[in-house]
């Protein structure tokens, strides 16, 4: 075996079980398989050209001298982005611990209570320092959350509102700068004319719905928004906050205010800046508006012995229930970085957060100080961290950047200095040496903090925050240690076995690509500095973004979006922009398979589409008739088909080329839906099949980790005409010659995970990313034919193959009493996590294997399933029974009392293997109804509502 390959490392099957494997599935060779499953007029004629795969250890070297390149200057840029200090215990528990990592979205409560309890903490953690109700499990990162706060308020208009068309919305100019340009993109086409101004002077006409306010502002002035809250209500005009999470340890809670909405970044809670991200945003709310809160909400519930139990809430999977009338396209989150910002707060509680956030403000007094004292004036008449002074901005520029350090420069005049968690007495020193290098002034080291307040009285904070027990328990490193451990044993993630998830590609994320992460030249990275100060990264970033061009077979790539519903929104943006480029700004119907997610009409409605069905065939692929018709009926207003490639029933069809031409023929676009591109990579392409962009998952078919439900992220690759309307940033500029405005907060998105995407492509290769989807496609294939004399495939190609996922049928088992949930549940006391249920249709299974799987994995998965399927038929009671009363738990076997018919052993080791390996759920099955009609969102104890 060649231990330098990284391929084989990757991929699960060894060479010796590849022949057993084609015997089962009834094949001769690899490469017939594909055949069989591939139509032959899409696949590509010759390699993907990439360079040759790189060894684990040449590329640790490579990455390694790529990571010298950047420049890690002291930076004081701000604009929601600020260097805090990730404690080490957090850091190797959690971000560089596959039990976290690995883990998928917690839809599967029974399996993931340790990730439901770690973002209940940071839901209450939020609810606490805004002062809000009810917050969300996190969302994308702070301007995208500004955008969904805006989306909310427009919901939530009331009768007369909507019936007199009230359609403003005021954004104030201190508002961040990503912020406004996002929000900018986001208004166009959701039918709201959007004002920025100076919230001073607002004048509160009954034309605005909502506003949207920066606390403290971005140059650092905190605002007394009082007045402005109380004549905003008084003129039935809702107000959103965005506000930086640390400042609030010591500002008033705009809760306080009787705000509706407050967002912001948890970043600067341990989080590394990562060149722009991955960070948690955060939401918080009145709990009158949970039904419109974007994003997933953790809450707590009971489970069947009536024990306390937590659970994602209300609308977990809104787009696939609202489909184009959801409020948002949002259906993931950044639960590992909400997990490790929550945590911070568990680590540190109130106390800590005061003395850090104390510490913070104080050197900012006594910076502000020593500067006065130099005759440099500051414009902030208060402030938490950021200073406004008038100097010479190109002069304190350049001597700046000599002595390694960067600030704000928002006009020629300005500096603004933006103190974070990391500033020492020896960094204030100095910044004070370069201000007294340009203007000739004498700087006096500073010995000590001033320690004074510059927060107006009526502005201070006042009220106790992180009162729960949680916050004061877990102060020294063994006992939050201890802790995370803890919760990590009541999940199941991918180093406990198989995830094996249709639609979501749970493959490995290999140490080699995750290990970078760490190193602090790819972490302390702000994403506005001077590009030439992150050489290392503009090299990675543009190599990715080359890599993923020619796999795709388009002409550009944008890697700002960070999230596969983001990616599928500017895509679709690009596709108005070019028609509006040629003057057919009125195409505005976008054709989407009734098979498709739910988040592709929401995307299309955000994009200001109106969505028109197409059919699906009795063998689940697009009725093409059907869509023939409906592309001419709206062909002068054809924008564009939403189409997933192979399809959301795991088929490659073979009409693909032809579906694209009618829409081309019509005057659309096509988009891709990039799901599934683990089925596609070295084989095929979008491309070759016609479309004109698509997103890509990097968290599913190019080995980011999931990560408890995100970070995700969502580039979108297109054609030749769609490269000029790549999206932009207003600070950085990026994006094509004619760019759409902000998808993201950050120019290039989630920088730090792409290395993961980068170091995958690197290490494979071109050889190895075509081997590695073949393998899928095996896979795949292997189990639908083991299963085949027990479970019903729902959908195969026209030569009976599975491309990289299939449909298993359930629906018969009813006839048992057996519902396609009672399987999932019994297959956690097999040691497995469920495959996708009843997506995307109602009472199946939908199974994605991976090409990290090995073959005695696929088989004990196989047995699993196999013996649930004997155990249905062996059924006596229908419900005094192993699957209904499923999943068991430890607590229920050894019970004094045991009240079922069937035995404790048949209950949790229903095979051999089990026992090697055994996976303990912490709870029964939960109430998800009692759930929903209690909902409590925060950490009180369960005594306190279980009788509600």
């Amino acid at each position: 075996m060649r231990t330098d390959s990284f391929a084989l490392r990757h991929i699960g099957p060894r060479e010796s079980n590849l022949q057993a494997m084609l015997d089962t599935i009834g094949v001769d060779s690899l490469e017939q398989l594909i055949y069989e499953t591939i139509p032959d007029d899409i696949r590509l004629k010759s390699p993907l050209n990439l360079p040759a795969a790189l060894s684990e250890n040449k590329y640790a070297e490579h990455i390694g001298k790529l990571a010298a390149k950047n420049k890690v200057f002291k930076t004081y840029i701000g604009l929601g982005y600020h260097q805090g200090i990730l404690p080490a215990v957090i850091q190797r528990n959690i971000l560089e611990n596959p039990g976290w990592y690995t883990a998928y979205t917690p839809y599967q409560a029974e399996i993931a209570q340790g990730r439901l309890e770690a973002l209940l903490n940071f839901q209450t953690m939020v609810s606490d320092l805004t002062g809000m109700e009810i917050a969300n499990a996190s969302l994308l990162d702070e301007s995208t959350a500004a955008a969904e706060a805006m989306g909310l308020l427009f919901a939530v208009r009331d009768r007369k509102q909507k019936k007199d068309d009230v359609n403003k919305f005021f954004v104030s100019e201190q508002a961040l700068p990503q912020t406004i340009d996002l929000i900018k993109t986001r208004a166009d086409f959701m039918g709201i004319e959007l004002v920025v101004g100076n919230h001073e002077e607002f004048d509160f006409s009954d034309k605005f719905f909502g506003a949207l306010v920066q606390y403290p502002g971005k140059f650092g002035q905190v605002f007394d928004y009082a007045d402005f809250v109380s004549k905003c209500k008084d003129a039935d005009i809702k107000v959103a906050v965005a506000a930086d999470i640390l400042s609030l340890v010591k500002l008033q809670a705009p809760g306080e205010l009787g705000v509706d909405v407050v967002v912001g970044t948890t970043q600067r809670f341990g989080i590394p800046l990562g060149y722009g991200g991955p960070h948690a945003a955060y939401f918080a709310t009145k709990e009158e508006y949970k039904r419109n809160l974007p994003g997933r909400i953790i809450g707590v519930t009971k489970d069947l012995d009536g024990n306390h139990a937590l659970r994602m809430a209300l609308q977990t999977r809104e787009q696939h229930i609202k489909r184009d009338r959801a409020t948002s396209n949002i259906c993931t989150a950044q639960v590992l970085l909400a997990v490790m910002a929550g945590m911070y707060a568990v680590y540190h509680g109130p106390d800590g957060l005061k003395y850090i956030a104390d510490t913070v403000h104080f050197s900012t007094v006594t910076l502000a100080e020593e500067l006065e004292k130099m005759g440099i004036k500051q414009l902030n008449s208060a402030y938490f961290d950021t200073l406004q002074v008038k100097a010479d901005a190109q002069k304190i520029k350049a001597e700046a950047e000599k002595n390694e350090i960067n600030f704000y420069y928002p006009d020629a005049e300005t500096v603004c200095i933006s103190l974070n968690e990391t500033t020492t007495q020896e960094d204030i020193n100095n910044i004070l040496k370069v201000f007294a290098t340009v203007s000739g002034e004498k700087s006096t080291d500073v010995e000590s903090l001033k320690e004074e307040s510059e927060i107006p009285s009526a502005l201070q904070r006042k009220t106790e925050f992180l009162t729960h027990k949680v916050f004061n328990l877990y102060h020294s490193e063994t006992e939050l240690m201890r802790y995370i451990k803890k919760l990590e044993r009541k999940d199941l993630s991918l180093n406990q076995s198989m995830i094996s998830l249709g639609s979501c590609t749970m493959k490995l994320n290999a140490a080699s690509e995750m290990l970078p992460l760490s190193n602090p030249q790819w972490g302390n990275i702000h994403p506005f500095v001077p590009v030439e100060q992150a050489e290392g990264y503009q090299i990675v970033l543009k190599r990715l973004e080359d890599q993923l061009t020619e796999i795709t077979g388009f002409s550009a790539t944008s890697l700002q979006p960070n999230s596969g519903a983001q990616g599928e929104y500017a895509g679709l943006m690009t596709i108005r922009a070019y028609h509006e480029s040629r003057g057919e700004g009125h195409r505005n119907i976008c054709l989407i398979p009734s098979s498709a997610h739910g988040t592709n009409p929401a995307s299309a409605v955000m994009a200001g589409m109106k969505v028109v069905v197409t059919k699906a065939s009795e063998n689940g692929n697009i009725d093409v008739d059907d869509l023939r018709e409906k592309a001419i009926k709206h062909k002068d207003n054809l924008a564009a088909l939403m189409v997933t490639y192979p399809s959301t029933h795991g088929v490659f069809e073979s009409a693909i080329k032809e579906i694209t031409q009618i829409i081309h023929n019509n005057g659309g676009q096509v988009y891709m839906d990039g799901a599934n591109m683990n089925a596609q990579v070295g084989l095929t392409n979008p491309g070759v099949i016609g479309a004109d962009v698509c997103h890509l998952n990097l968290h599913k078919t190019f080995a980011i980790p999931h990560g408890g439900g995100g970070p995700g992220v969502g580039p979108i690759c297109v054609a030749e005409q769609l490269k000029p309307f790549l999206p932009g940033n207003p600070v950085i500029k990026t994006g094509g010659e004619n760019a759409i405005g902000a998808i993201s907060s950050a120019p290039w998105g989630s920088s730090l995970v792409c290395l993961i995407s980068y170091g995958y492509i690197t290490m494979l290769g071109s050889k190895g990313l075509q081997k590695a989807t073949e393998y899928a496609i095996l896979n795949a294939n292997y189990i639908k034919e083991r299963l085949n004399e027990h479970y019903k495939t729902l959908y195969s190609g026209e030569r009976g193959r599975a491309a990289h996922e299939m449909i298993l049928d359930c629906r018969p088992f009813k006839e048992n009493g057996i519902e396609v949930v009672d399987i999932a549940k019994r297959l956690i006391d097999y040691g497995f996590h469920a495959p996708t249920v009843s997506f995307p249709v109602a009472g199946t299974m939908m199974i994605e294997p991976t090409e990290s799987e090995s073959k005695a994995e696929l088989d004990r998965f196989c047995d699993a399933l196999i013996s649930i399927r004997q155990e249905i038929e062996d059924l006596d009671s229908e419900e005094d029974n192993v699957l209904k009363n499923a999943p068991h738990t430890i607590t229920m076997l050894t019970s004094d009392e045991w009240k079922f018919s069937y035995t404790r052993e048949k209950a949790a080791y229903p095979l051999n293997y089990v026992s090697e390996n055994k996976f303990w759920p912490s709870v029964r099955r939960v109430d998800e109804a009692f759930g929903d009609r209690n909902l409590m969102c925060t950490c009180p104890p369960i005594e306190e509502y279980m009788d509600a």
